[in-house]
Order: structure tokens, then sequence, then C-alpha cells
């Protein structure tokens, strides 16, 4: 199902658009992340809305993955763009910036999940790989489950095990996990997004991953 484009808060429209010159040079569209960036940060309002185009999609699908929560997940992309909003011009190109904007995305997740986990929430709603939602809350008599009810239970049984195993992960130890294993990222990439060494990085997925295997010990698919 493809993911939706969100309009940015009104905020973001408050800043002078200078970015009329730049589009007769050439298409803000064929343009690299770093000549945006620069016409961005001199006030370019259609530069930073193309920087928005260009990655609103990933950073959505990144959200989304993390905070499992479709509202939490739009939660997370209106805080992020706007953190980058504001803190563009601090920006000094000392590594790529869809690697600056992804640790922005994802320091934005960990905080929500931190005062998730400090709330003790639990989530009615999971996603199983196939990318379907479960409602944990609901019956399992639904129209998939008259087919073969045995599997479609097994199946909601398996998602709440591995959530409640996921669940009991540091904040830092799941979006560490779910980086590696959800978004295919390479280690060294997750070090740098959550500003810490590759080292470090496995560490924590060993951990997590030690955790999960103590938690879903004897589970089987």
């Amino acid at each position: 199902m493809p993911l939706p484009r969100l309009a940015l808060a009104s905020g973001l429209g408050q800043a002078a658009g200078t970015g009329a010159a730049l589009a007769t040079v050439a298409p803000l569209s064929q343009l690299d992340d770093r000549c945006l960036v620069a016409e961005a940060q001199t006030g370019s309002r259609a530069a930073f809305e193309e920087l928005v185009r260009r990655y609103d999609r990933d950073v959505l699908r990144l959200a989304l993955n993390l905070m499992k929560r479709p509202e939490d997940a739009r939660d997370v992309y209106q805080e992020a763009f706007l953190k980058v909003y504001r803190n563009l011009h601090r920006f000094r190109f000392e590594c790529s910036f869809y690697t600056w904007l992804y640790r922005i995305v994802t320091n934005v997740c960990l905080d929500q999940l931190r005062r998730r986990k400090t709330r003790r929430e639990d989530q009615a709603i999971i996603i199983d790989h196939s990318g379907d939602e479960i409602d944990v809350l609901s019956s399992v008599s639904d129209e998939r489950s008259f087919s073969n009810p045995a599997r479609e239970l097994d199946r909601k049984v398996l998602g709440i095990r591995i959530q409640e195993a996921l669940s009991k992960l540091t904040p830092r130890e799941r979006t560490v996990f779910e980086l590696k294993h959800y978004q295919g990222l390479r280690l060294r990439t997750i070090g740098e997004m959550l500003n810490t060494t590759e080292e470090t990085a496995k560490n924590t997925l060993f951990r997590a991953t030690k955790k999960l295997r103590s938690q879903l010990a004897g589970l089987r698919s």
C-alpha cells in the first residue's frame, strides 16, 4: 500500500523564498543534495521543499517501521522535518544529508519510544512480516480465519510474542535491531545515525539479538 504524502506544518512556509533564481540555472530535481542544502541554507523555500519531496517517503517508511503505529509515524514525520528546517543552518556537510536526516528521524523515534516505555503503553496494533496489521485485542473470528483458523491464531500469537520480546529491549537496542534487520542498513551507517561508532552499534545489536533469542527460546514458527 503506497505511503501517503503528508503536508508539513504551516510554519515551514514562513521562510523567504529565493529559489526562483536557482531554478533558472537548473531544475531543482536535477541538483544533488549538497547543492539543494546550500540553497536551502540561503533561504530558498523551493530548495527545501525539493529536499522534503526527495526524502518524505523514506522518512515516513522509517518512522512507520520503528514506531509501528501510523499515527505515531505521522507525528515523527512532522516533527523530524520541522527539526531539519530549524537546524539546517547548522549542517556543515561533515556527513551526507541523508545520514544527517535519518539521524534526526531516529532520535525523534527514540524519544517517543522512551516516552512510550515510561508510560508502559501496550500496542494494540502490530505489523507482521507480510505487512499486515494485526489488532491483538480483536478476536480471531474474521473472514480469513475461517479458511485456516489454527494458522491464523498461530500467526497472531507469533506476532504478539515477537512484539512482546521487542518491547523488552531498550529503545536504543530496538532501534538498532530494526534499522539493521527491517531497514537493511549497515552498522556503520547506523552508528553515524546514532552519533556513535560502528563498534558500539554492533555491540548494541548483539545485546538486542541475545535478548530476543532468550525471550523467544522454544518458539516455533
